[in-house]
């Protein structure tokens, strides 16, 4: 038996629970009754999950180099093998997957059927960080992350740009732009659909911001939301923001922490809204991936 602590509007509640008999009925944001549900525990570890316009859901094992695939009816197969060492995932108009490709800090956009092209090798003569997560915007631009994790696959053992920051790359375009820069170590991010705002979560610095996307694609208007940084971030259709760590955190437009979800496996690295109706929370969770039936959905 373990403790469910609830955190709601700045209220403490405490419980009793079993790691596959959670009950969430008190939380408005998710469906009364609901509990996780494991759908596999066979990964190494599990990231970058992204849903396709049908709402199928595909997420990275990136130890073992590999894209998978849970569909809308509950299948889970194996989608891709040789990813690129993929991280973040993102869909894009076409239903192109662009992949935060790490094995060599690229960026990779992979068709339907698996082609793939690259579209960013880095900046002239130096390699990227490592890209580990990225957003779309409605121009088809790219804005990612670059923070600095030593790979065990990678020859090399430092950095070749110094500072690790926030990057923009317009469609078409082979030239990526910083638009932050003053961030320790930037990692999840996501965007509003109506391209009004970015969020960045600084794991480094442990802190979560709201930046304001100009029309040139520039950021301005750097503002704190979250004294909590996060290795994966996604937005619901009333406007919270979803944290992951040690379980997922749930905060408001005004940066209250309204939920928290525990997870039993440990390490949540990422998650997304996918299902027919993009009321359902999953959840890449180090070697499981968990959903959650949700009364919300997701915002893209």
């Amino acid at each position: 038996m373990k403790q469910l602590v609830l955190i709601i509007s700045g209220f403490l509640f405490t419980a009793s629970f079993q790691a596959q008999d959670i009950v969430f009925d008190s939380l408005q944001i998710i469906a009364p009754g609901a509990t996780l549900k494991e759908i596999g525990n066979q990964f190494s570890f599990t990231e970058g999950p992204a849903a396709d316009k049908k709402g199928n859901v595909f997420f990275t094992d990136q130890p073992n180099n590999k894209i998978w695939k849970y569909d809308v009816k509950g299948k889970l197969e194996l989608f891709m093998n040789n990813a690129g060492r993929s991280n973040g995932l993102y869909f894009d108009k076409k239903g192109n997957i662009i992949a935060c490709a790490d094995e060599n800090n690229e960026l990779w956009q992979i068709s339907p059927d698996k082609k793939i092209t690259v579209l960013l090798k880095g900046i002239p003569g130096k390699r990227h960080n490592g890209p580990n997560d990225l957003w779309l915007d409605a121009k088809g631009g790219i804005y990612f992350t670059d923070p600095y994790y030593q790979r065990p696959y990678w020859e090399r053992k430092e950095k070749e740009i110094e500072g690790e920051k926030v990057y923009y790359l317009p469609k078409g375009s082979q030239t990526p732009v910083a638009v932050a820069d003053d961030l320790k170590r930037p990692n999840g991010i996501i965007g509003t659909p109506d391209g009004q705002y970015l969020y960045v979560a600084d794991i480094g610095d442990n802190k979560t911001y709201r930046f304001t996307i100009n029309a040139d694609g520039s950021l301005s208007d750097k503002r704190l939301l979250a004294e909590q940084g996060s290795d994966g971030i996604t937005l619901d259709n009333q406007g919270n923001l979803y944290l992951s760590g040690r379980g997922v955190t749930v905060y408001n437009r005004a940066g209250v922490k309204i939920a928290w979800i525990p997870v039993p496996s440990g390490w949540v690295g990422n998650i997304t809204f996918g299902g027919k109706k993009r009321n359902q929370l999953f959840i890449t969770a180090s070697k499981s991936v968990f959903t959650l039936d949700m009364e919300v959905k997701g915002a893209q």
